[in-house]
């Protein structure tokens, strides 16, 4: 190859990870505003989106969904925990899996957040067609990473 070519290969306008990256902070951004008012991080609020999907998840499968690893999520559950929001519980026939339940006031934020997804996606500017496409190909792309 050619030094031009890899000159070529090093702009960040040839690079997939950018606009990845840069849409994503874009979007996860819109959240803010929203999520402030609950007093949530937005890493905080997937972890809910999976609890109040499905309580009592262990914390391996939540990493799994979110796409975590355990160094993010101990601390971001430990803090849920400390705020009242969910319990952390070790499983009688297993004391290495931890399971992760809401308690009353985890249950009761999911009433205060209903509108996000609809607030937030007035602020996207895509086509149906488009945002679904967009969806399909980011989801091949995560199984992509996986083993």
């Amino acid at each position: 190859m050619k030094k031009t070519d890899y000159d070529d290969m090093l702009k960040l306008e040839n690079q997939l990870c950018f606009p990845l990256y840069a849409a994503a902070r874009r979007v996860t951004g819109l959240y803010t505003p929203y999520l402030k008012e609950l007093g949530l991080t937005y890493t905080q609020y997937i972890v809910f989106l999976v609890l109040w999907e499905q309580d009592g998840v262990p914390v391996g499968e939540l990493g799994k969904r979110l796409y975590l690893d355990n160094g993010t999520l101990s601390p971001l559950l430990k803090k849920l925990e400390a705020s009242g929001y969910l319990t952390r519980s070790r499983d009688g026939a297993d004391e290495r899996v931890v399971t992760v339940l809401l308690t009353q006031k985890g249950r009761e934020l999911k009433e205060q957040a209903k509108e996000i997804p609809q607030k937030v996606g007035a602020c996207v500017h895509l086509e149906q067609s488009d945002a679904a496409a967009l969806y399909t190909l980011l989801y091949e792309l995560l199984k992509g990473g996986e083993s």
